[in-house]
């Protein structure tokens, strides 16, 4: 954990320095692009993680893995964070651009879902007394909300929207210069970093309660039986 923290801080601190230091600013947006630094990644995050929990809800339903129902529980929260932070940014960025902090759109509609998904699977795991019930019903939930991912993705490629299309993650070429591109990517790499760390701290935090728990309930049991 030591380790994977300073790498994480390491990585963050050298992106943030280069895209919002050295990295040189748009002709159109100005200084206004290096909001980009951190909303791209947040939304990368935001559906990158719910991915990830679409996976340990299998993984909890199939295998009916503990650690799974750990990992998705501490998830959740985190991956709120991070979803607001790509909606605030994305506001921050609307108004000096379209004029305006929000509009319905399909791109900014589907985020927004997604925001709720994450709120609502932190609030249902959380909601029952039995854990391993309030686990299943969680997983149910994020194996339906999984099928917003794809309309989150392809929104502005289906719909006319004001969002801009892909301009990373075209597959003939990325759609900006490199002293843009490459700031951005390791911004991505250390935010990426970061979650993970958060969520791999909050899960062995978890571990460990349920296992102070466990003890405490043992030794209960013990005390009963003796007296």
């Amino acid at each position: 954990m030591p380790w994977l923290w300073a790498l994480a801080i390491g990585v963050t601190a050298a992106g943030a320095y280069w895209a919002l230091v050295v990295s040189p600013t748009d002709w159109q947006q100005g200084e206004t692009v290096r909001i980009m630094y951190v909303h791209v990644p947040m939304a990368w995050l935001a559906m990158g993680g719910y991915t990830g929990l679409a996976i340990l809800s299998i993984m909890s339903l199939i295998w009916r893995h503990p650690l799974a129902d750990l990992t998705a529980r501490e998830l959740s929260p985190v991956g709120a964070a991070a979803t607001a932070l790509c909606l605030a940014t994305g506001s921050l960025w609307g108004k000096p651009m379209w004029g305006t902090w929000w509009v319905w759109d399909a791109r900014l509609t589907s985020v927004l879902v997604l925001f709720f998904l994450w709120l609502g699977h932190a609030a249902l795991v959380r909601a029952f007394d039995d854990t391993e019930r309030g686990a299943r019903a969680g997983a149910i939930l994020a194996l339906v909300g999984i099928v917003n991912i794809p309309i989150v993705k392809f929104s502005v490629d289906w719909w006319n929207t004001l969002h801009q299309p892909a301009s990373v993650t075209r597959l003939d070429s990325p759609g900006m210069h490199v002293d843009m591109l490459y700031p951005l990517l390791t911004c991505a790499l250390g935010f990426t970093l970061l979650f993970a760390v958060t969520v791999l701290a909050r899960t062995r935090a978890a571990v460990m309660e349920r296992r102070v728990r466990a003890l405490e309930t043992a030794r209960a049991r013990r005390l009963d039986a003796s007296q």
